[in-house]
């Protein structure tokens, strides 16, 4: 990494510092708030799947103010329409003249609120944003802000009146996380932290929107090296040709797991990628991704324990030089 062209020559305590301030709002998921965080700086999406009242909006809202963005949510339902997401052309009679009214979509920090309870025309909506950082109305195209980050919640035990989220999208988020239950010691915290008043009330900034976006330039600048890139590759391919799954893990999820990599390296002050960088990613990046085919599921497989099994069958690269922190 070039020294010139680094402003934060020591992550870890800024990035524990954001950590530690979403901890204020959200009690012992300290992992999954870490890990939201490596992909919010990979310039990734996430996808919160887990029952209601968990704290998956509180998560996000967190997230959001803790890095200094603006925040909107887009509570999804089945007659929202893409442009109540993106935004609508508006014939101005002063002026004679069309103008364009910015949907919720164009902000920094999307929450899209139970994704999968909206059209897949609507879905849809978000495939662009999220793929090239803008909106298309009209034959227009709209830059949004850096950072961008959408961040879906979606209810894996209410089937009815969902709509499934397509391939597509689902290989958009760069990970998909979950907060679970908390336990009796953590639970109680929460219920005397909520006693008086919400933490999310009082929670301040730990850095400004462009210093966030400083860091993402600076994590995207650490050194993998060639031989880790192939190990990559020899895993996408493996789940591509692997007899249980209908669909392996895309290029985009190659890049994504590479991304994951070099985030975790960079917040923990190393200016290069090794082994374990990837094999800590691999589950949270590309489960998600992975179909399987009617006779595994069907025999109670998952794609996540395939892919364990993969990974652990798979031997891992030695780098050919040791680089010093």
């Amino acid at each position: 990494m070039a020294s010139k062209t680094r402003i934060f020559d020591q992550p870890q305590p800024l990035v524990e510092r954001m950590i530690m301030n979403v901890e204020k709002v959200i009690v012992g998921k300290r992992e999954t708030i870490e890990r939201a965080f490596i992909a919010m700086l990979s310039g990734g999406h996430l996808l919160l799947e887990d029952v209601p009242g968990v704290g998956k909006t509180m998560l996000a809202r967190a997230l959001a103010r803790t890095i200094g963005c603006e925040f909107k949510r887009i509570q999804c339902t089945p007659d929202l329409l893409p442009s109540d997401v993106t935004g609508v052309s508006v014939f101005n009679v002063k002026t004679g003249e069309f103008e364009f009214r910015p949907g919720p979509l164009m902000t920094s920090v999307v929450l899209a609120d139970e994704c999968n309870r909206t059209s897949p025309k609507t879905q849809s909506a978000f495939l662009e944003a999220m793929e090239e950082q803008r909106v298309t109305i009209d034959g227009a195209s709209y830059e949004l802000p850096k950072p961008f980050v959408v961040i879906a919640t979606q209810n894996p035990m209410e089937y009815e009146g969902t709509y499934a989220l397509p391939e597509a999208q689902m290989d958009r988020f760069m990970m998909k996380l979950s907060l679970g239950y908390p336990s009796q010691d953590q639970e109680i915290l929460m219920l005397d932290r909520l006693q008086d008043r919400h933490p999310l009330e009082g929670l301040k900034p730990v850095i400004v929107q462009d210093e966030f976006v400083q860091l993402q330039k600076e994590a995207a600048m650490v050194h993998v090296d060639n031989t880790l890139k192939e190990f990559i590759v020899r895993l996408a391919l493996a789940t591509r040709n692997h007899a249980d799954f209908y669909i392996g893990a895309s290029p985009r999820a190659s890049y994504a797991l590479m991304r994951a990599a070099q985030t975790a390296a960079y917040v923990q002050g190393r200016s290069f990628v090794v082994p374990d960088d990837i094999k800590e990613f691999v589950l949270p990046v590309w489960t998600h991704r992975l179909i399987l085919t009617s006779d595994a599921r069907m025999t109670g497989k998952s794609a996540a324990t395939i892919l364990q099994g993969i990974l652990d069958s798979m031997q891992a690269p030695v780098l050919r030089y040791v680089t010093a922190k």
